[in-house]
C-alpha cells in the first residue's frame, strides 16, 4: 500500500534526531549548513533556537528535536542545519532545522513508502508523509510544510523580523 501522492520515485534528503532516521523531500531543501552561530530572540517558542544570518538575510532556525517533545539538540562536530522551504500561507518561507546529522540524498520507489501510522485521536501524525524502508530500518518521512502550524510560523516570522531590525540597527 503506497502513500497517497507519492507516485513516483522521488529523492530525499535523509538525517538523524536522537538516534532515529528522518527524511525531507529534497525538492523543500536548498542546502546543508555546518553549525553556526545562532542568535536567541526574546520571547520565541522554545523550539526556536533563534536566528542566523544567511547571505544577509535573516534565517530562523528551528530545533525538530524539541518541537517533537524529544530533547534539546546538542551542538557537535555532526550538527548541521538544514536550509528549506515551508510553505505558509501559499507564501515559501525560508526555515532553518536543526539535525544531528545529516546522512545522504537517497531515493525511494513509491513502493517502499508505507503510510503514517493512525495512532488515536490524542497523537497527531500530519507532519508524516510517510513510512520510508530502506534494508531492515523504517525512515520518517516529514511533510515538512505540516510539522508547524501557521501561527508558529507567522510567530517564528515575526520574531525573525524583529530581531532582523535589531541587528540592522545595531550596524547603523
Amino acid at each position: 500500500m503506497s502513500v497517497e501522492g507519492i507516485t513516483e520515485t522521488r529523492q530525499y534528503l535523509s538525517f538523524k534526531l536522537d538516534n532515529e532516521e528522518y527524511a525531507l523531500d529534497i525538492s523543500k531543501v536548498r542546502e546543508v549548513l555546518d553549525m553556526t552561530r545562532i542568535t536567541r530572540v526574546p520571547q520565541a517558542p522554545a523550539f526556536m533556537k533563534g536566528v542566523i544570518n544567511l547571505r544577509g538575510s535573516v534565517v530562523p532556525v528551528v530545533d525538530l528535536n524539541k518541537k517533537f517533545g524529544i530533547k534539546d539538540t546538542e551542538s557537535t562536530v555532526n550538527t548541521r542545519i538544514i536550509i528549506g522551504e515551508v510553505a505558509v500561507d501559499g507564501e515559501d518561507t525560508v526555515l532553518g532545522v536543526l539535525a544531528d546529522s545529516v546522512h545522504e540524498v537517497m531515493e525511494m520507489e513509491p513502493e517502499n513508502i508505507e503510510p503514517a501510522p493512525k495512532i488515536g485521536m490524542r497523537l497527531n501524525t500530519d507532519f508524516i508523509k510517510g513510512m520510508g524502508k530502506k534494508d531492515d530500518e523504517f525512515i520518517m518521512i516529514l511533510d515538512i510544510d505540516r510539522v508547524f502550524s501557521a501561527e508558529e510560523l507567522s510567530m517564528m516570522a515575526k520574531n525573525s523580523a524583529v530581531s532582523g531590525e535589531q541587528t540592522l540597527d545595531a550596524c547603523a
